[in-house]
């Protein structure tokens, strides 16, 4: 974990080091993010959604479909771990709500496969929670967060979030049917 480095995103993280020309633009990539020189976010994000595993997101969403989830307009900020050019994780984090609810910060958070086990989800998380507090936010809440992913929920508590709700077959797992999700908050 000593290697990564988390810090905010630039267009050119979206396909991985090498992968954008100066002004940005990707080059060489296939439909799933791979190319020759790195990984990028594009290819964090398509994994973790293909697995339906963790996002509502249609597992078969197209790349322009990733980053208008994804790469949201300020106040929104979007953060990346990266190795060795690399991206390995990403979190973006803002309001959870409108005006008289936008104290309270929202934030999600992907992790590839190559990176789990390292600390690379935890040190996201700590980089959130204080990234949160600079900006201004009272409390952090993560309004669905699935029951069977059961290393977030574990990591979660262990930031100091507690389950402040359960919407019962909220999820359609890919791989358990209908599981819950949970509302998971915390006061910064």
């Amino acid at each position: 974990m000593n290697s990564v480095e988390i810090r905010r995103f630039v267009d050119t993280d979206w396909n991985g080091s090498g992968h954008g020309d100066e002004h940005g633009r990707e080059q060489g990539v296939d439909e799933h993010g791979h190319g020759g020189d790195g990984h990028g976010l594009w290819e964090v994000w398509h994994e973790v959604v293909a697995a339906g595993e963790s996002y509502d997101n249609d597992p078969a969403s197209t790349e322009q479909q990733a980053r208008s989830h994804w790469l949201l307009p300020p106040p929104f900020e979007v953060w990346v771990a990266v190795e060795d050019g690399d991206v390995l994780g990403t979190y973006k984090v803002g309001p959870n709500k409108g005006r008289l609810g936008d104290h309270v910060a929202n934030a999600s958070f992907m992790v590839s496969t190559r990176a789990r086990g390292r600390g690379v989800g935890r040190a996201l998380g700590e980089h959130c929670l204080d990234r949160a507090r600079e900006l201004g936010f009272a409390a952090m809440q993560f309004n669905a967060v699935v029951s069977t992913n059961t290393t977030a929920v574990k990591l979660w508590h262990s930031l100091g979030f507690t389950i402040v709700g359960t919407i019962p077959d909220g999820f359609r797992s890919t791989r358990h049917g209908l599981v819950d999700f949970h509302i998971m908050y915390r006061r910064l």
